[in-house]
Parts: C-alpha cells; structure tokens; sequence
C-alpha cells in the first residue's frame, strides 16, 4: 500500500495531500485496489461505488484545494445513510436497487468537505442486530479474528477501519451500535448527543434513539470528523440549535481532578471475568493519572434492556411501514391484488429480525398492550435518565465497560435473540437518556480487543474526547495492527 492507515493520521495524509507526495487519486486507486485485495474475506462492504469516488479524486486534484482536513480522504458511508444517486440499502432485500434522489445532511456535509466516500459499509438489516449477521447480502467479519462478529449494527463500518481499509467510518447508534462495534474491533467510537448531528437522510429505525457518529483509529481522528458533521439542520426537527465546539479543543489538557464516576451495576452478573479485569485495570489507570475515581448507582439500569426493546421496536415498526413495495425497492412478483402486494412484498423484503421486531414493536402499540408495555417503557426511560441526572449533578463523566463480552464466534447468538439483545446492556441506557458516549481500546486479552465506554454529560463531547484523548496517549493500544491489516 502506497499510504498505509495504521502509520498515518487524518492530519497526515491531508498534510500528505497539500504538499503533493501523494494526490488524491492515487489515494482513491490504491485504497480501492487494497479493499479488493482484503474484502473477500473480511466482507466490509455492502458495494463500492468506484465511478464516484474516482470522479470526486480527480475533481479534488483538478482543483488543487486541499485546505479543508477530510478533502481527498477516502471514507465509507453505513449502507442507511443517503447518497444521491448511489444505491443505499439499509443492507435490505426489500430496498434492493434503491438510489436516493437526495443526499443525508452529514453526506452533504463530508461531500463539501472533499471526501471520498468510497462505497456503503455493510450492517444488520435496518440496523436490527447485534453482529452483522442479518444483511441480507454479506457476512461481515472481526478484523482481529476472522472466525468473530465484528459486533453490530456499524459491523461493516468498524471492520473497514480496523483492517486498514479506510481511515474513517460514518455509523449509526440506537442502542450502542457504534460503540459495541468499536469495541469489538479496538476502535475509537462516538456516539453524540441526541440532537448533535442531523438525522436528515439517515434510515429511521427508532427515531428518539438513533444518531450518527465516526468510527476511527485514534480519538483525535474520531475528534476532527466530528467537527466535520455536527451541527444545527433546520431539516431535522430534533437537531440542536447550539453552536458546535472544536472536539480538540480539550485533548492534552491534564485530567487530574476530573470527576469520574463508576456505575456498580456496570460490573454485576454476566459481564465476563475478562472485560471486568481489563475495564478494572483502565479505571486503575485513570487514578494514576489524577483523576478522582469513585462507585455510584444506577439503579434502574436493570430495566434498560426491556424498556429499549419496547420503544425502539414501537417505534420501527411505525418507520418501516413506508416499505410497502410501492414507491420504491424491491415488490414481489405475481400479487394479485394491492393486499397482497403489502403482504408478499413485505413477508419476502424483510429478514426474521426485522420482522420479529415489527410485531412486536406493533402489539406493544396496540390498544389492549399500550398501558402495560409503551407507557410503562416510556416511565422507565425517565428514571433512567433520572438516574444519569443525578449523577452527573457530581461527576464529570462516567467510565465502564462497553459490553458484557468480547467479540464472540459467528454464528453463536443469531439463533438466540435474547442472548444477542443482552450485548447492549451497558449502552442501551445511553441512548434512552440521549447522551454522548465513546467506546475506546481499553487493551486486549487473548488477542481480542476490549471497550471502555466513557460517558458524558449532553453535549458535553469535548470532555469525553479529553479523558479519551488522556488514556489513549498513555497507552498506544491504537498502534495494535491486526492480521489482515498486516498484509497490506
């Protein structure tokens, strides 16, 4: 590889590109050629849209202004976030074809920047899953272990990074979809405050829930395409009206006196002796470096997994009724009649997470379940964020585990639901409070990388990226490379 990812940062490779060692078409070509090269096996990519990012390579070289950071830097887009005239799925069957007639606000966002969005990263369908392991074209794998679940929905995303692929990911977080995934593959992971970044041209599961982030390498380059995407869009009736901060601002400022607090319920039955032992020794660390370190409680952290589960599923089912086989994607042959237009489209479209979601989201809506189940997850939601209220009334930041385990073997939990819902335990409460959180490389045990999740006060990123930032450089566990990426 002409430029290789794991030795370069974004502010590298721009620096790279302004002075002429390297032009943008040579980066587009050669990163192409080495996904070609990796991607039968690691299977990142949904498709790459090549014509495209060769013609945005060369109209940044034509143009020769390299001033913005992100331009002529090759990135992949989640296959649920917008591009116009680039077929997006959702990795659906039931969307198959589909090329949006308008760009999402973020893509408009990285386009006006100079980016190179390369193709659409692969992801469980609708962003229903876990592991990956729902699309409906591709299995995705671990980076670090090709045997493993790269973790999920942002599986795809996560696993073009962290094979060296490309320096940067766009994902989506509903209930810890960025950040499970960073985890699982040693990445930096950001999942921003509700309202932070628009949701304009992003495929709504849950749309209380859902938010877009940066998948990277290193917590500055996770910073600075965060500066690149944020921001107020009058598009989005839930985007914040605040001005956006630069997310470096705080890297390299000491974290000695930084409040942090631990969750005890972070730390109960079934989260695995491993992950406690490496997130026990990162919140070690953090001591050692002057912060002041203390347990509290989130008590209604237990109710979070059911309470989520009800909501985002009422909610998903009320967004996916829009894919009827009507307007657009895919419509099943020889219906006779619109009913079963609806019906065969709809029954062969969608895989059996997304259906099982459906209903359930559906009977929780409906007249005889509404009080027993919507209402009562909706009362739960405010105590949790009761809870992060409290607690933040006091602290700076929260630390605790990412997931309950590490990556797990293909195939392990697809069969198994519940077990497979269980994994976003500890970040599913943040999510329902709408708050930012990050998942950082907190080391490694048997090969496999495990996630320390910081959690901050709304719109308070800057503060996790600080500690972030702090850890990370007291560390290097980002200068790990795994196998595949070695071949590069």
């Amino acid at each position: 590889m002409t430029y290789n990812y794991f030795e370069h940062s974004l502010e590298d490779i721009h620096a790279a590109l302004q002075a002429g060692d390297i032009t943008a078409t040579q980066l587009v070509e050669d990163t192409l050629e080495n996904i070609k090269q990796s991607d039968d096996q690691l299977e990142a990519f949904v498709r790459l849209h090549e014509e495209a990012a060769m013609e945005a390579a060369r109209v940044a070289d034509e143009e020769g202004n390299f001033d913005n950071l992100l331009a002529g830097i090759p990135m992949a887009m989640k296959d649920n976030i917008a591009t116009e005239g680039l077929e997006t799925t959702g990795a659906s069957k039931i969307l198959s074809g589909f090329k949006p007639v308008y760009d999402a606000t973020v893509t408009k966002k990285l386009k006006d920047a100079g980016a190179v969005i390369l193709g659409k990263a692969n992801m469980d369908e609708f962003a229903m899953g876990g592991s990956s392991e729902t699309s409906a074209y591709k299995q995705t794998k671990n980076a670090w272990d090709l045997s493993r679940v790269p973790g999920g929905s942002s599986g795809g995303s996560a696993a073009a990074v962290a094979a060296g692929q490309v320096p940067y990911a766009l994902g989506s977080d509903t209930g810890g979809s960025i950040r499970q995934p960073a985890a699982f593959n040693g990445l930096a992971g950001m999942k921003p405050t509700y309202g932070r970044v628009s949701r304009f041209g992003l495929f709504a599961m849950a749309s209380s829930l859902d938010q877009i982030g940066p998948l990277t390498r290193s917590v500055k380059d996770n910073a600075l395409v965060l500066n690149a995407i944020a921001g107020f869009d009058e598009r989005d009736s839930t985007s914040a009206e605040l001005a956006v901060p630069d997310f470096t601002e705080k890297m390299g400022q000491s974290v000695k006196g930084m409040k942090v607090a631990v969750p005890k319920e972070y730390f109960e039955e079934g989260i695995s002796e491993e992950v406690q032992v490496q997130v026990q020794a990162a919140i070690a660390q953090l001591k050692a470096m002057g912060a002041d370190v203390s347990e509290v409680s989130l008590p209604h952290t237990q109710y979070g997994v059911a309470a989520y589960y009800v909501l985002m599923s009422s909610e998903a089912s009320s967004n996916l009724q829009r894919y009827d086989g009507i307007r657009y994607g895919f419509r099943a042959a020889d219906a006779k009649s619109l009913e079963e237009v609806y019906k065969k489209t709809r029954s062969e479209g969608f895989g059996s997470e997304v259906k099982r979601r459906i209903m359930l989201g559906t009977y929780s809506l409906s007249a005889g379940a509404y009080d027993a189940f919507f209402k009562k997850a909706a009362q739960i939601r405010t105590l949790i964020i009761q809870d992060f209220n409290k607690v933040f009334e006091d602290y700076d930041l929260i630390v605790a585990p990412t997931t309950p385990t590490q990556a797990y073997k293909l195939g392990a939990e697809i069969d198994d639901p519940k077990a497979m819902y269980m994994g976003d335990v500890l970040t599913i409460p943040v999510n329902l409070a709408g708050l930012p959180a990050m998942s950082v490389n907190a080391g490694f045990n048997a090969g496999l990388p495990i996630g320390l999740q910081i959690i901050g006060k709304a719109f308070d990123e800057q503060t996790i990226y600080q500690l972030a930032y702090a850890f990370e450089q007291e560390n290097h566990f980002a200068d790990n490379v795994p196998a595949i990426g070695k071949d590069f």
